[in-house]
């Protein structure tokens, strides 16, 4: 089989401008490329370094839908704990909604997990790490929003 990866994922927005500003801040992203004109407004954002990893597309209105085919949520891995608790700050300063409380394992006794949390379109992200959740968070219960079940 070819070795392939994720190239970036596209997501729609209601407002590219408040969108660029989210996720250039809360990820540190940065706009590699980006139209606003009208009927063709969207943004190519990734690392300083590297390629795209989002891309906006402002072509939608309303609030991201739950229960209709398509995304359930993207989620981003980090390499600590202390990572994640960085980012829970950033998010709740910036009064981010959250779908936790605070850090919640993927599952009794697991070393992984993290935060979940929804961007200004109601989009659901995590941050997650696969290591050292275990003596940080609560865990998630089935039926509450965390991976499968939110």
């Amino acid at each position: 089989m070819t070795n392939f990866h994720v190239g970036h994922v596209g997501i729609n927005v209601t407002s590219l401008e408040r969108s660029i500003a989210f996720y250039t801040d809360v990820f540190g992203l940065v706009v590699k490329t980006a139209s606003f004109e009208e009927q063709r407004k969207y943004a190519f954002l990734g690392k300083e370094t590297g390629g795209d990893l989002i891309t906006l597309w402002e072509q939608s209105e309303g609030r991201f839908s739950t229960n209709a085919p398509g995304l359930h949520h993207l989620a981003f891995e980090v390499d600590s704990i202390e990572e994640v608790q960085q980012f829970e700050g950033r998010l709740k300063e910036a009064r981010t909604p959250f779908l936790y409380d605070n850090i919640v394992m993927h599952e009794e006794g697991s070393k992984s997990g993290g935060i979940f949390f929804e961007d200004p379109d109601g989009v659901r992200l995590e941050i997650f790490t696969a290591n050292g959740v275990q003596n940080h968070g609560s865990v998630a219960e089935h039926g509450s929003p965390s991976c499968g079940f939110f």
